[in-house]
C-alpha cells in the first residue's frame, strides 16, 4: 500500500501532462478548423484563381508569339527588310552626305574591357569626319582612368576623335552620366547617337546597318540591334564566354528569347518594344523631344523607351544586325516585364497552397500550362535544352529578386535609387591570371552567406517534406529541387568570388 502510495502522484503527473498534450493539441486543431481555415482558405483560393487566370494569359501571349515569330521565320518578312538598305547605303555613298554621329561609352571601373570596346567603337567604318567618340568614364580608380585617357588619346593620334569625359560624382549613374555627355557643346552637331556599354564590341558595319533605317523614316526615333553570343547562318562573329560556366548559359537562354522572339515581335507587329540600353542607335531629336535620360529609375533604357513611344516615335529591331557581348560569368541581365514578376508571385502561392490541402490546385494551372510556356521559352536555344532543369530553378530563385525589387520600387523604399555594378572579369583563364597577380583578400564567411534565399530555401524544403508526408501528388520532387537551388545561393556557391 506505501508502495503504491509513493506512485499515485507520479501517475498522476503523467496523466496531467498527457491531458495537457492532449488540451493543446485540441485547440491548435480547434483554431486551425474554426478560425484559420475560414480566414486563410478563401484568400488563398482566390489569389491561386487570380493566378491562374494571369497564367492563361501569358500562356495565351506566348502561343500568339509563338505564332507570329513562326510566321516571320516561314514568310522571310521581317518589319527590317520593309527598308532597302543596299538602295540607301548606295544613295549615301554616292551623294556623300554622310551624318554627324556621336557614339557614346559609358564606363565604371571596366579594367578588363575597355580596350576591346573603345577598339570596336573607334574602328567602325565611318568618315572619321563625321564620327564622335564619347567615353564616358564615371570610374572611381584613378590609375584606370589614366589608363583608359591614355587608350582615347592612342586613338586620338591615329585620327579618331575621341572625347574623354569624367564626372566628380556618379549622380543618376549611367543616366547621369549619358545626359551629361549629351550636354557637351560639340553634340550640338550630332544627329544621330549610338550606344555601347563597355562589354559590347561591334562589328564594322555597325552603323552603315543602322543609320539608313533612320535617314530613310523621319518618324523613326530607334534602331535597336540584337545581342550575340556565336553564330548563325546569317551572323558570323565571335563566341565571347557563353560556354564560360553553366550561369553564362542559362543566361544565354533567356537573352536568346528576349531577341529573338519578344523584340522581333514586337517590331514585326508594329508594337512597342523596350530599348535595352546598348547596342542602339537614336534619332538625337527623338531623345531631346523625350525629355532626355532621366535618373529617376535604374532602367533607365527602358523609361526613355517608353516616353519616346508615347510621342509618336517608332523603333525597329534589325535581328539580322548583332553585337558582340561578353557577359560576366555572374552578371545577371534581366528584362524587367510583367511575366517575370508575376512568375514569382504565383509560384510562392502555388507553394503555399501545398500546406493548405482545403485549397484545391489544378494541375493544368501548376504544372502542364508553365511547361509549355517553358518549353516555348527554351526552344530558341536547343543547345541548352539539357539545360532546362537548371534554367527553370536558375529563374525562380531570379523571380524572388524581381518582385523584391518591384515591392521596394512601388513603395519607394529607402533603397528604391540603389545601383551595384557587377565587376566584368573577363575569361576563367583571366581570372586565374589576375588571382596570381592581385592578392586578393579571402571574403569572410558572412558575407557569402544570402539570409533570404536561405529563408526561402528552408521554407521550400519544409513544404516539400509535407508533400511528400500528407501529399498525394509529387510535388515534393520540384520543391525539394528548388529548395536546393536557393541554398545553393544563399551560401553563396554563385557569385565574383576569386580565390587567391
Amino acid at each position: 500500500m506505501r508502495n503504491l502510495l509513493l506512485q499515485k502522484p507520479e501517475v498522476s503527473a503523467a496523466v496531467d501532462v498527457t491531458s495537457a498534450a492532449v488540451d493543446v493539441t485540441g485547440s491548435l486543431s480547434y483554431g486551425w478548423e474554426h478560425i484559420i481555415i475560414p480566414m486563410i482558405v478563401p484568400l488563398l483560393s482566390t489569389a491561386v484563381y487570380l493566378c491562374a487566370g494571369m497564367s492563361i494569359m501569358l500562356f495565351v501571349e506566348r502561343v500568339y508569339m509563338a505564332i507570329v515569330i513562326l510566321c516571320v521565320k516561314l514568310l522571310g518578312k521581317k518589319r527590317s527588310t520593309e527598308y532597302k538598305l543596299d538602295d540607301l547605303k548606295e544613295d549615301l555613298e554616292r551623294n556623300k552626305s554622310y551624318p554627324m554621329v556621336l557614339i557614346q561609352i559609358p564606363m565604371y571601373n571596366e579594367m578588363e574591357v575597355y580596350k576591346l570596346s573603345i577598339g570596336a567603337v573607334c574602328a567602325l567604318s565611318w568618315p572619321s569626319d563625321r564620327l564622335i567618340v564619347q567615353v564616358l568614364d564615371d570610374s572611381t580608380n584613378e590609375v584606370l582612368r589614366a589608363l583608359v585617357e591614355l587608350e582615347c588619346q592612342k586613338w586620338v593620334e591615329k585620327g579618331v576623335n575621341v572625347k574623354y569625359e569624367t564626372r566628380n560624382n556618379r549622380n543618376g549613374y549611367k543616366a547621369g552620366a549619358l545626359n551629361d555627355g549629351m550636354q557637351k557643346p560639340y553634340v550640338q552637331k550630332c544627329e544621330f547617337v549610338a550606344i555601347f556599354d563597355a562589354d559590347f564590341q561591334p562589328d564594322k558595319d555597325f552603323l552603315w546597318r543602322t543609320i539608313p533605317y533612320l535617314l530613310e523614316n523621319p518618324k523613326l526615333g530607334l534602331v535597336q540591334a540584337r545581342w550575340k553570343f556565336g553564330k548563325d547562318d546569317n551572323i558570323v562573329i565571335l563566341r565571347i564566354n557563353a560556354d564560360e560556366c553553366l550561369m553564362t548559359r542559362l543566361q544565354e537562354m533567356s537573352l536568346d528569347y528576349h531577341f529573338s522572339v519578344e523584340q522581333e515581335v514586337g517590331s514585326s507587329m508594329y508594337s512597342f518594344f523596350g530599348f535595352n540600353g546598348t547596342a542602339g542607335v537614336w534619332r538625337i531629336q527623338t531623345v531631346n523631344d523625350a525629355d532626355g535620360w532621366k535618373d529617376r529609375t535604374t532602367v533607365e533604357d527602358m523609361d526613355l523607351a517608353v516616353r519616346a513611344s508615347l510621342k509618336g516615335w517608332k523603333f525597329v529591331f534589325v535581328g539580322d544586325l548583332a553585337v558582340s557581348f561578353r557577359p560576366n560569368n555572374f552578371q545577371l541581365h534581366t528584362f524587367w516585364n510583367f511575366s517575370q514578376f508575376f512568375s514569382g508571385s504565383a509560384k510562392s502561392i502555388f507553394t503555399v497552397s501545398v500546406l493548405v490541402p482545403e485549397v484545391h490546385l489544378p494541375k493544368p494551372i501548376a504544372i502542364y500550362i508553365p511547361a509549355t510556356i517553358t518549353i516555348l521559352n527554351v526552344l530558341c536555344t536547343p543547345r541548352s535544352i539539357h539545360l532546362l532543369v537548371f534554367w527553370i530553378l536558375f529563374e525562380n530563385v531570379m523571380s524572388l529578386h524581381r518582385s523584391k525589387a518591384a515591392i521596394i520600387g512601388l513603395l519607394e523604399g529607402n533603397r528604391v535609387n540603389e545601383w551595384v555594378v557587377t565587376e566584368k572579369l573577363g575569361n576563367t583563364s583571366n581570372q586565374k591570371l589576375n588571382a596570381k597577380i592581385s592578392k586578393q583578400p579571402q571574403s569572410r564567411i558572412g558575407e557569402r552567406i544570402h539570409v533570404l534565399e536561405l529563408i526561402m530555401g528552408v521554407f521550400m524544403l519544409h513544404c516539400a517534406i509535407y508533400n511528400l508526408l500528407y501529399g498525394r501528388d509529387h510535388f515534393f520532387v520540384y520543391l525539394l529541387l528548388q529548395a536546393g537551388a536557393f541554398f545553393t545561393i544563399g551560401f553563396g556557391h554563385v557569385g565574383t568570388f576569386v580565390s587567391n
